[in-house]
Order: structure tokens, then C-alpha cells, then sequence
């Protein structure tokens, strides 16, 4: 059962930085997509960023500039650098992974953005 376990979630002043890190229960290399996701009360779950295998990255519109995707494979971890961030941001981020047609989530972390 492949497991994602996101951390590093909380409030920040707009403007701020955050990092979301989301570690995986199995090598990064036997994903073929990893990323993340977010979902605002009373929204849809959008597409924030996603990362390759090859590590090729592609990015939400409304984060493209503030926010980086990045990854380290020898801890099997996602990471979400979120800069100069807005109130907009505010939502609950989920990691997430795709192999062979199937969908992975992690149990999302709270993002906050107030001042």
C-alpha cells in the first residue's frame, strides 16, 4: 500500500514562505507523475504542480514564479516551496502520486495565508 505523508503545512503572513515536504512509502522513480494539489472550502481540487520522472515540472497559473516543485530521491520526498505567497493560496495542499492508472493522495496538510 503506497503511503504519502505530507508535512510542513501552517499559517503564514502574505508575502511569506512556506515548504511542504511529502515523503513516499516507495521510490520516487516508481511514480510516473508526483505533484501537488489543492482544494478551498466550497472549490475543486486543482492542479498546483507536478514533476516528472524525468523531472520535468508543470505548474498551476496562479503559482507559476511563486511557488518551485522539486524533489530529493534518496529520501523518496516531494517538496513544495511556496514564496511570496497570497491569501488566495489558502487551502488544503495534497500530495499526490499516479502509476499504471492509479492515483495516490496524501492526506493533505492546512495552508493558511493571513495576515
Amino acid at each position: 500500500q503506497v503511503q504519502l505523508v505530507e508535512s510542513g503545512g501552517g499559517s503564514v503572513q502574505p508575502g511569506g514562505s512556506l515548504r511542504l515536504s511529502c515523503a513516499a512509502s516507495e521510490s520516487i522513480f516508481d511514480f510516473n507523475t508526483r505533484g501537488w494539489y489543492r482544494q478551498a472550502p466550497g472549490n475543486e481540487r486543482d492542479m498546483v504542480a507536478l514533476i516528472g520522472r524525468e523531472g520535468g515540472a508543470n505548474y498551476a497559473n496562479a503559482v507559476r514564479g511563486r511557488f518551485s516543485i522539486s524533489r530529493d530521491t534518496t529520501k523518496n520526498t516531494l517538496y513544495l516551496q511556496m514564496d511570496s505567497v497570497k491569501s488566495e493560496d489558502t487551502a488544503v495542499y495534497f500530495c499526490y502520486a499516479d502509476r499504471r492508472l492509479t492515483r495516490y493522495w496524501g492526506q493533505g496538510t492546512q495552508v493558511t495565508a493571513s495576515s
